[in-house]
């Protein structure tokens, strides 16, 4: 399959070719997802090792289960789903565990990662690129400490940028519940961050 084949396919497209064998349309699939559920997982739980683990877990299931998805949902929101019920078994087995809770200090994003870096724009203000850093993490904090219920709704609207349908049929809840909750976490943010303004 040629690089222009791939791009001119859907999610839903190549799932169907998963389904009939196509090992390319696996891997062309973990291509497309593998950042953003990466993402959304290690918010979910803090914690960015794992979170690799969860994911390549997420790519398995996805292997094992494809006969498992019918096209009554975009193909995005049934892979969230299965990474999303992933990484809400991790967290409870946390609790189970009597584990660190999430707001111990690690996000799992911490300076010393060297998954993450930006090259330095010439351009830049180093104090203001400072500050900006300083907001975000502690954004990143404030959001680890919310509940479950409203630290998912945040990272799939806010940081993942899903519509309120699609959340809606990955939390399997009603599209008023999903703007209800995603209001109700803003405002938490907003009044854990009132010291920032």
């Amino acid at each position: 399959m040629t690089l222009e084949e791939q791009i001119k396919k859907t999610d839903e497209e190549l799932i169907r070719e998963l389904q009939n064998g196509s090992k390319d349309a696996f891997d062309e699939l973990v291509e497309r997802f593998s950042a953003p559920l990466l993402n959304f997982i290690a918010r979910m739980i803090g914690d960015y090792t794992i979170a690799e683990d969860l994911l390549q877990e997420t790519f398995i299931r996805l292997w094992v289960k494809k006969d498992s998805y019918r096209e009554i949902a975009k193909f995005s929101t049934w892979l969230y789903t299965v990474a999303g019920n992933l990484a809400k078994s991790e967290l409870r087995r946390r609790r189970f565990r009597r584990m660190l809770p999430l707001s111990s200090g690690s996000s799992g994003f911490g300076e010393d990662d060297d998954r993450c870096f930006d090259l330095p724009d010439p351009n830049s203000d180093p104090e203001k690129d400072h500050e900006r850093r300083n907001i975000q993490r502690r954004l990143d904090e404030e959001i680890s400490k919310l509940p479950v219920v409203f630290k998912e709704i945040i990272i799939l609207r806010d940081i993942q940028e899903l519509s309120y349908e699609e959340i809606s049929t990955i939390l399997k809840i009603p599209l008023g519940t999903v703007k209800s909750r995603v209001n109700r976490a803003r405002g938490r943010l907003q009044e854990s961050l009132k010291d920032l303004r």
